[in-house]
C-alpha cells in the first residue's frame, strides 16, 4: 500500500486538548509517520497527497463497554436472542461500530461465545469491524444479577468454582472475564451495593485470569463494589455510580493500572424511553434511576478531580439505546458531566486506546501507532453531536479507509 499524506487538515491527535490548523498527517505500511503542523513534515516524506480542504481528523474512537453480540432487544430479554440470531445481527453490528467511528472495542460481555468468533473473523479479513478484545459470557454468581439463564450468564459460587469457570473461558480463547460484582436497581435479589461474591472469590477470579494472561472487566454500582473490584486487581470498572470518598481514593491510588466507564446510556435512556417499555417515568423514578444519574455526575467529578481515567462505552444494543449510537457517549460527557469537547474526545480517544493497548499504539495519532483514525465533516470541538452522524465520518482503519 502506497504511502499516504494528508494535507490542508484541522488534527487532534489525542495527545492534548487542542487542535492544529494547517495540519498534515503522513501514513505508511498502516502507521502514522507524522502528524503535526504541515510546515513540519519531515524532509524526505513523500506519498499520494490528498487535500482534506479543512476538515476535522481524529484518532479513531474505542468502545470500552462493548455488546457485540446484544440484538437490541427489550433490556429485559438481553440474554433470550437465539444464537443462531445472535451471531448474524453481531456480524452486523461489528461493521456498524466501525461505521461510527469506533476503530476499537473492549467487549464487557457476550451472549454464547460469539465474541471470540467475531474476533477470528475480523483478524483474518473476513468481516469487516473494530480490533476487538473478546469477552466471554458474563460471570455471575447464584441470586447474581445475571442468574437468568439463557445464552448471556455463567454462574458459579465459591473460588475453585470460579477458577475453573475463568479456565473454561481461557480454553475457548476470550481476552476479557467480565463479571457481575454487584447488581441493579430493577433486580430485587441483586440491588447496588448488595455484593454477589466474596473478596476470596472475586480475588480468584482476578488472580485466575491474569495468570492466564486475561484481563478482567466487572459491572460494579456501588462504593463495596468498586473497593471490592480494586482492591482485586480488576482491569476495566463499569458503572461506578455511587462512590464514596473511600473509594475515589483507591481509584486515584490506581489510577496508572484501572479505567473506569460510568456507561450512563442506560439509566438516561430507560429515565427517557420507559413507556416504550410499557413502564412508568414514575415507576423508573421510584426504582432510583434519576437518583443513579445525579450520583453519578457527582461521582465522575470526583473521578476526574482525583485524575482517574474515564473512559466511554454504555451498554449499547438494547433496543432503548441500539447499536451505532455509541457516539452519544461523548454528548453524554459533556452535557452531563461538564467536560469540554476535547475532554470527552480524549476519553474516547487517548483514554479508550490505552485500555485496548497499553503498549499506547491505539488512540493517537502519534508516530508509530497505527493508523486508525478519522476524517470528520465538521468540527466536534465545536459541537460534539456531529460524531453522531455516519455521513460526516471517513473511517480508516490500519491505513485502509471503509
Amino acid at each position: 500500500m502506497a504511502d499516504q499524506i494528508f494535507t490542508n487538515a484541522t488534527l487532534f491527535t489525542g495527545t492534548s486538548d487542542d487542535a492544529v490548523t494547517e495540519a498534515s498527517v503522513w501514513i505508511g505500511d498502516g502507521i502514522v509517520r507524522y502528524a503535526g503542523p504541515a510546515a513540519d513534515l519531515p524532509p524526505g516524506a513523500e506519498g499520494t497527497p490528498i487535500d482534506v480542504a479543512g476538515k476535522f481528523i481524529m484518532p479513531g474512537m474505542t468502545e470500552t463497554h462493548a455488546h457485540l453480540s446484544f440484538a437490541d432487544a427489550s433490556p429485559f430479554a438481553i440474554g433470550e436472542t437465539p444464537v443462531e440470531q445472535a451471531t448474524i445481527t453481531a456480524v452486523r453490528n461489528a461493521a456498524l461500530m466501525l461505521e461510527a467511528g469506533f476503530t476499537s472495542a473492549v467487549s464487557f460481555g457476550s451472549t454464547y461465545k460469539i465474541d471470540v468468533a467475531l474476533r477470528e473473523a475480523i483478524n483474518s479479513g473476513r468481516i469487516v469491524g473494530p480490533r476487538l478484545l473478546a469477552a466471554g459470557r458474563d460471570l455471575g454468581a447464584t441470586a447474581s444479577n445475571v442468574d437468568s439463564g439463557g445464552g448471556l450468564s455463567q454462574i458459579a459460587d465459591g473460588p475453585w468454582a470460579l477458577r475453573k469457570a475463568v479456565r473454561e473461558q481461557r480454553k475457548l480463547g476470550v481476552d476479557v472475564v467480565k463479571v457481575f460484582i454487584d447488581g441493579e436497581n430493577i433486580n430485587p435479589t441483586n440491588p447496588p451495593g448488595e455484593l454477589s461474591f466474596t473478596d476470596e472469590e472475586v480475588n480468584a477470579v482476578v488472580d485466575e485470569a491474569h495468570r492466564r494472561r486475561m484481563r478482567v472487566a466487572c459491572h460494579a454500582r456501588s462504593a463495596a463494589a468498586v473497593k471490592q473490584a480494586v482492591r482485586a486487581g480488576v482491569d476495566y470498572i463499569g458503572h461506578a455510580n455511587y462512590l464514596d470518598d473511600e473509594a475515589v481514593d483507591l481509584l486515584a491510588e490506581q489510577r496508572d493500572r484501572v479505567f473506569v466507564g460510568p456507561a450512563i446510556a442506560w439509566e438516561v435512556q430507560y429515565l427517557n424511553h420507559c413507556e416504550s417499555l410499557g413502564i412508568s417515568r414514575e415507576t423508573v423514578c421510584q426504582q432510583g434511576y434519576e437518583r443513579e444519574i445525579e450520583a453519578t455526575v457527582v461521582t465522575v467529578e470526583k473521578l476526574r478531580s482525583a485524575g482517574v481515567r474515564l473512559v466511554v462505552g454504555g451498554d449499547y444494543g438494547i433496543s432503548i439505546a441500539p447499536h451505532g449510537t455509541y457516539a452519544k457517549d461523548l454528548e453524554y460527557f459533556v452535557d452531563l458531566f461538564s467536560m469540554s469537547p476535547a475532554e470527552a474526545l480524549r476519553c474516547a480517544t487517548q483514554n479508550g486506546g490505552l485500555a485496548m493497548d497499553p503498549n499506547g499504539r491505539l488512540g493517537t495519532l502519534s508516530p508509530d501507532s497505527h493508523a486508525d483514525f478519522l476524517i470528520v465533516d465538521g468540527n466536534p470541538l465545536d459541537d460534539i453531536r456531529i460524531l453522531q452522524d455516519h455521513s460526516r465520518l471517513q473511517v480508516f482503519k490500519g491505513g485502509v479507509s471503509l
